[in-house]
């Protein structure tokens, strides 16, 4: 039986009496009569429980192991075979792989032969059906035509096929420039193709086109045409496509004495003449520029002296 608490001194002989005690195996009865405050030590100092094994370090960190049965349920390529795996990663890295460009060789062969230079030799190349022609500028002076063709556009140009209009200015109906086109790549070889839209003026269109050969960018020109009313804008819209055919063959060579002032001269002075004219309707005279031999065209007449 503990005896009374009169001091801090036996508080202290209190529990150096008491402790001794608390050591050896406390019955239940014995527990009942201790009090509540030191009840919780009592017990936790005779406890003889197995401690409990020491936690998994894996448990500790937070993460628990996920059986393999259940990977699949959350990401597919992780339960894939390694092979496959592989596999696939092998696959990304050829289509990245951009394919081989054809080398200058073929390239100077397709042009030659009226293929399409930028195809690949698989046929996977872009071709021209991926080029945007309206503000394209693909292929331009890539390779030189080859001498064969090169004869061909830039031929003497032949005195009986040249024309003189009134005011003087010779030109090469635009016929003769498609025939020459014709005879150097081929019909099909070559087109031109708008770069805009018509342009209507107060009596002129205009529109700008671009020379295409084989798949190439040659030369580009705006052409324009007069109309007169309405109902002939689209015939004017086809003459200043014709108009600007000539002004784009001018960049190969195609009919090029005709910008020469020798050469002009030379052909005024040899093949044309000034002569006086009547006009059919209004009776005007004027001079006006002709062929030697060819009488003047429609609304004008030889001048009576």
């Amino acid at each position: 039986m503990l005896r009374p608490i009169r001091s801090g001194s036996a508080v202290l002989q209190c529990v150096r009496i008491a402790r001794p005690a608390l050591t050896a195996p406390v019955s239940s009865t014995a527990t009942s009569s201790i009090p509540p405050a030191w009840r919780k030590k009592t017990t936790t100092s005779t406890s003889t429980a197995t401690p409990a094994a020491k936690p998994n370090k894996v448990h500790n960190t937070g993460y628990k192991p996920i059986p393999t049965e259940d990977l699949a349920s959350l990401d597919p390529q992780v339960a894939m075979p390694a092979s496959a795996v592989v596999t696939d990663v092998e696959a990304s890295l050829a289509a990245s792989i951009p394919s081989p460009r054809p080398t200058r060789a073929a390239f100077t062969s397709a042009v030659t032969k009226g293929g399409n230079p930028d195809a690949t030799p698989n046929g996977d190349g872009p071709g021209e059906s991926a080029i945007d022609w309206s503000q394209s500028f693909h292929g331009l002076a890539t390779v030189a035509f080859t001498p064969e063709t090169a004869a061909v556009l830039m031929a003497p140009l032949d005195p009986e096929e040249v024309e003189i209009k009134p005011d003087g200015i010779i030109y090469l109906p635009e016929i003769k420039y498609r025939r020459i086109l014709n005879q150097a790549f081929g019909p099909g070889g070559w087109g031109l193709a708008p770069r805009g839209e018509l342009t209507v003026g107060e009596k002129v269109v205009t529109r700008e086109f671009a020379l295409i050969v084989n798949g190439r960018f040659i030369a580009q020109a705006r052409g324009e045409c007069l109309y007169f009313s309405e109902e002939t804008i689209p015939t004017a819209g086809e003459g200043s496509k014709s108009n600007a055919l000539l002004r784009c063959c001018k960049d190969l060579g195609i009919a090029s004495e005709l910008w020469d002032p020798r050469f002009i001269r030379t052909f005024k002075k040899k093949y044309a003449h000034e002569v006086w004219v009547e006009h059919v309707v209004n009776k005007k005279k004027r001079q006006i520029w002709t062929l030697k031999g060819v009488d003047p065209a429609y609304p004008y007449a030889i001048a009576k002296k």
